[in-house]
């Protein structure tokens, strides 16, 4: 209505990470977290009310000059996570790829074409010559994302943040595109944003992953210790609605109600009125962020009161214990 201020939604609030070259960080959490509105943040594609973005230990303020925003565009890259709509219906294979060459190395055509042909063969598409002509219809689901692929590596970004790169893919060609993230971070030095909700892929491809739960990080550490050992509440439920074979006995760990609005956030803990061991505190104080032995970093006032110790043991030994008892 005229006049009336416009409600404020926080989708991404108070997120902070570092991924180093060489380095994939998996983000994970329920639909409607946050997740993909944190990767359009990290590329800038999204008005930030606050942050900053830092690549090469650098402050990137792309409303100084085309000069910053190109080489920023360069060096940060997206694979999203339809690619029956990331690309052009009217370009071949080679000029979607060729595209974005041509604007950040102007020159010999040569040379473009060289960079071009590179991408596809390290996307997966070899022999190059019998893809390279072909328009989107022609291609299949799993040749058009490594177009997707090399459309992104075409210009040897520092950063590739990957949206949910294999989730419409069919389960048989993901092991293959997964192998070319964990090759693009192993042999070109590429700090990968791995977003995702599907937790075994990222126990595949992983060296760090971050749980979010509404717009927030609520815990953070080296992969094999959040899959297998979570801590936080959420964390722990999340990980245990993960099929896993032969485990028939797991206990599930259910959640009462429904994530809250994001324009009404919960005072104190954002989890607590789902959180089956809530305690009085959560309801009204934000808990700060706690850094454990085992390298996991959790929001949680269970890690900063007389239970800390019962949480440090829940992750020695991954019993769950703060979610069963």
């Amino acid at each position: 209505m005229l006049g009336r201020q416009p409600a404020l939604v926080r989708a991404v609030d108070g997120v902070s990470f570092r991924i180093a070259p060489g380095e994939v960080l998996g983000l994970a959490g329920e639909s409607g977290c946050g997740k993909s509105t944190t990767g359009m943040a990290v590329l800038d594609l999204v008005t930030r009310t606050a942050g900053s973005i830092r690549v090469a230990g650098r402050d990137v303020d792309l409303k100084r000059d085309r000069t910053a925003q190109l080489a920023f565009r360069r060096d940060v890259q997206i694979v999203f996570q339809n690619p029956f709509e990331a690309l052009n219906p009217r370009f071949t294979a080679l000029e979607s790829v060729l595209e974005p060459i041509a604007v950040h190395f102007p020159g010999r055509r040569e040379e473009q074409l060289a960079r071009a042909h590179r991408a596809l063969e390290r996307a997966g598409l070899a022999p190059v010559e019998t893809y390279a002509s072909r328009y989107p219809h022609e291609l299949s689901g799993g040749q058009l994302q490594r177009v997707a692929i090399a459309r992104a590596i075409g210009v040897e970004p520092r950063i590739l943040v990957a949206d949910e790169p294999v989730s419409m893919l069919d389960v048989s060609i993901r092991a293959g595109i997964l192998a070319l993230f964990r090759s693009f971070a192993r042999d070109m030095g590429m700090a990968i944003l791995y977003i995702s909700h599907d937790l075994s892929t990222m126990r595949y491809l992983c060296q760090n992953v971050a749980v979010m739960y509404l717009g927030r990080i609520v815990e953070y550490g080296p992969a094999g210790a959040v899959l297998s050992r979570p801590v936080h509440p959420y964390a722990q439920a999340l990980m245990a609605s993960v099929p896993v074979r032969g485990r028939r006995g797991r206990k599930r760990l259910p959640l009462s109600g429904q994530v809250p609005n994001a324009m009404a956030i919960p005072a104190g803990c954002r989890f607590h009125p789902r959180c089956p061991v809530a305690m009085p505190i959560c309801s009204a104080v934000d808990p700060p962020k706690v850094m454990l032995a085992s390298g996991q970093e959790v929001a949680c006032h269970l890690m900063t009161t007389t239970n800390s110790q019962e949480a440090q043991d829940a992750s020695d030994t991954g019993t769950n214990r703060l979610a069963l008892r």
